[in-house]
């Protein structure tokens, strides 16, 4: 049985007395590592790969326990009081079930990172999730905030660990913080300043294997985000399931529900009216009149869905007062990571875009509606999602298509029932190398005016070490193609 005191833990608890186990050495794990050693706390940390020797000998300098390898996580360390997991570890995790069992609370980093900061040291939150966008939408943000003056980060999943950020010299106003479905999961005691749902559509479905609604807990799972918000919760017109999250959210009296919405806002939403970025939340004459933002034409790359996405950071960046030209002048500056709908080149009037971020079929339909004709690389790792509504809705602009990774069938059976007319190509290597095949395939199919777009629906690791990874060697290979 877990001390009385974790229930409530916080900075000031008596830490060194707790023995803490972590669970992974990726980059979260390392962070809960650190950020728990300045605590005070006896750290034990258990992967069962071996990859991260580098990490595991720097920690063992600082008296940390690290074990490695297979059967390293199979039982749960004697007199363990709390285990701060990985996010993508499942709660099916035998080292995780043990402890449920135990009685021992199982704490994600960015619970950690929460409690770290309490109860004199607490930086607000302004959170984001949603099944795509959540990475643009964080980095807009932060964009905004640092425009407007303000010491901001961008922290969580974008892939800056908030440990890291909150054992930083830098002395933050402010954080702007991604939130995945794994995270929130092991979220039970944040209460974020403002946050948003961007959107719900099925994704990571798998890591709620065998539970008979898994659309239903990861819809949970994203929901938890506005539980206990003290500020304004934003949530997505065009998609009410967001709407009614935030009608059932415990959130903390007074808080707002803020709309964001493509077309003309209503009274506490933030919207589209000619051209332009306007608040009908965050201002007085709301009733009667809408402050403008920002220009639509700011939003680069220019697509609908990246559109909404500055709609939600704008709506986050003016719950906390940001000002109206920050909002802009935010979108201005901002340079977006790549591998989201970036056109790589254009020869003989074909264009060649790198959409490898697109990892569920929401993300590559995003992609889909900015292009009048186009050739589909797809395929990878489906994570338990479907490709019928999205080969349907799409099926009149597919020129052809090309699948590769280990659901390759699963897709090409969705285009074989309702796209019959288009020609597919299925390759069954699975070396990554197979990207020079891929594009020669995908350029002889394309006519002028069309577009070859790398937008896969699925995850990457099946074949690469990640979608930039896979982004990358596509990128290589369409220069290869077009030099001849």
């Amino acid at each position: 049985m877990t001390k009385d005191w974790m229930t409530t833990a916080d900075r000031l608890s008596d830490w060194p007395s707790a023995q803490v186990v972590v669970a992974g050495l990726g980059v979260s794990g390392f962070a809960a590592a650190d950020g728990l050693i300045s605590l005070g706390a006896k750290v034990i940390v258990l992967d069962e790969s071996e990859t991260h020797a580098d990490k595991a000998t720097l920690l063992e300098h600082l008296d940390v326990t690290v074990v490695l390898g297979p059967g390293s996580t199979a039982t749960l360390p004697p007199g363990t009081d709390l285990v701060v997991t990985s996010p993508g570890w499942r709660p099916s995790a035998p080292l995780l079930r043990q402890a449920a069992a135990a009685g021992v609370p199982v704490w994600g980093e960015t619970e950690l990172a929460w409690r770290m900061m309490q109860p004199d040291r607490a930086i607000p939150w302004l959170g984001i999730t949603g099944t795509n966008g959540k990475t643009t939408t964080t980095q807009m943000l932060e964009s905004m905030l640092i425009a407007d003056g303000r010491k901001a980060a961008a922290v969580g999943n974008i892939g800056r660990p908030i440990i890291e950020a909150i054992l930083d010299d830098t002395d933050y106003d402010v954080f702007a913080v991604e939130l995945s479905s794994f995270q929130l999961h092991w979220m039970n005691n944040v209460h974020l300043h403002s946050a948003a749902v961007l959107n719900l559509h099925p994704d990571h479905l798998e890591w709620y294997e065998g539970a008979p609604d898994t659309m239903g807990l990861y819809a949970a799972d994203k929901a938890k985000i506005y539980s206990g918000v003290t500020h304004s919760c934003v949530y997505n017109v065009a998609e009410p399931e967001t709407e009614t999250m935030v009608e059932e959210a415990d959130v903390v009296e007074g808080a707002r529900a803020i709309g964001f919405t493509l077309g003309t806002p209503a009274i506490s939403m933030v919207g589209i009216v000619d051209d332009l970025i306007v608040d009908r939340a965050f201002v007085e004459q709301r009733r009667d009149s809408a402050l403008e933002l920002a220009k639509v034409s700011d939003v680069q790359p220019y697509a609908p869905h990246n559109v909404a996405n500055a709609l939600a950071a704008a709506a986050l960046a003016r719950s906390y007062g940001v000002k109206a030209s920050s909002v802009a002048a935010g979108l201005k500056r901002l340079r977006l990571s790549g591998h989201r709908i970036q056109q790589i080149a254009e020869d003989s009037g074909v264009r060649w875009v790198d959409d490898s971020k697109a990892t569920n079929p929401h993300a590559a339909n995003s992609a889909m509606q900015a292009y009048p004709s186009f050739v589909w690389i797809a395929g990878g790792q489906a994570k338990g999602t479907t490709f019928d509504d999205l080969v349907r809705h799409h099926r009149a602009k597919m020129r052809g298509a090309v699948v590769i990774g280990v659901d390759r069938h699963l897709i090409a059976d969705s285009l074989a029932r309702h796209a019959p007319e288009v020609p597919v190509r299925v390759l069954d290597n699975a070396e990554t190398g197979v990207m020079d095949e891929v594009v020669a395939l995908a350029g002889a199919m394309a006519r002028p005016g069309d577009t070859v777009l790398l937008s896969p629906g699925c995850a990457s690791l099946d074949m690469f070490d990640s979608y930039s990874a896979r982004g990358e060697k596509f990128a290589e290979a369409v220069q290869r193609y077009l030099a001849g």
